[in-house]
């Protein structure tokens, strides 16, 4: 397989619409229909269903997906690192999710600044799917949050864990309870649907946000119940309140790099972040 062939799939994979993904890719839909097609071939499997309304990953295509976002970040990475040794100064970048790890972030680049030898750390933040960065070689290491964030083929150190509370405007039903149950909150019509990596939101009923400002601003308006990590109860603004939620799956904050790094530098910033959580 040739890289061009597999960044035009992860394309058409993550916007599941070859008008969209020709667009993307500065490229007319007819060769890309005819690459997808002659990859397919050579495979011998179905990579996609195409119908006149939709298209749809099949279980082969979801497979590539994450192998050629590995292939794809791999070689991302090596041209991005290699320009960096050309000119002598090496660099990392840092993927977190926006809103969601400003005390920690905060805290590890700090600290991780004042450290001999520190290079400069770009941050780089996500909406969501913070650990798309590192499979597609935009980002070094990442703040990650499990098990909302797949860390699957990462190398990980866990900084912290804690509960989860869900968030919810003091005028509402469920505001005055001393604790809820998952299924208290997924009975609600102002439930959350947050997007898959490919872009795309799970079937259903529920608001669709795709990031923390966009969630916190529904909440204010009583459009959502969101269920967060518990950090989030500090940053509560007048009018929402939190109700800890008991059988919430805990949230684990974790630092995540690719298994194939071997820089000295990344290595200081995950002893440095494990040190001050």
């Amino acid at each position: 397989m040739e890289t061009r062939e597999l960044r035009y799939f992860v394309a058409v994979a993550e916007e599941l619409h070859f008008g969209r993904a020709a667009e993307r890719l500065g490229i007319a839909q007819p060769p890309l229909s005819r690459t997808i097609a002659q990859l397919e071939h050579r495979l011998g499997v179905e990579l996609l269903t195409r119908t006149s309304r939709k298209v749809l990953l099949t279980a082969a295509g979801t497979t590539l997906l994450t192998e050629a976002r590995a292939i794809l970040g791999a070689v991302s990475a090596a041209e991005r690192r290699t320009r960096g040794a050309a000119v002598d100064r090496p660099s990392l970048v840092l993927a977190a999710k926006a809103g969601g790890t400003g005390e920690v972030l905060a805290k590890v680049l700090d600290v991780y600044a004042a450290q001999p030898g520190a290079v400069p750390v770009d941050v780089l933040l996500c909406e969501s799917n913070t650990h798309v960065p590192l499979l597609d070689g935009r980002a070094d290491v990442a703040l990650l949050h499990e098990p909302y964030d797949p860390t699957t083929g990462l190398d990980v150190e866990v900084l912290h864990t804690e509960g989860q509370i869900a968030v919810m405007p003091a005028a509402h039903a469920l505001a005055g309870a001393s604790q809820l149950r998952m299924a208290d909150v997924s009975a609600l019509d102002e439930r959350v649907r947050w997007p898959r990596p490919d872009g795309t939101y799970p079937d259903g009923p529920g608001i669709e946000v795709r990031n923390l400002t966009q969630l916190f601003q529904m909440i204010e308006l009583g459009r959502a119940v969101a269920v967060v990590p518990d950090d989030f109860r500090a940053r509560l603004t007048e009018g929402l309140v939190a109700v800890p939620v008991v059988d919430a799956p805990k949230v684990t904050t974790v630092i995540a790099w690719p298994p194939h790094s071997r820089s000295r530098a990344l290595a200081d910033l995950v002893r440095v972040a494990t040190g001050v959580s």
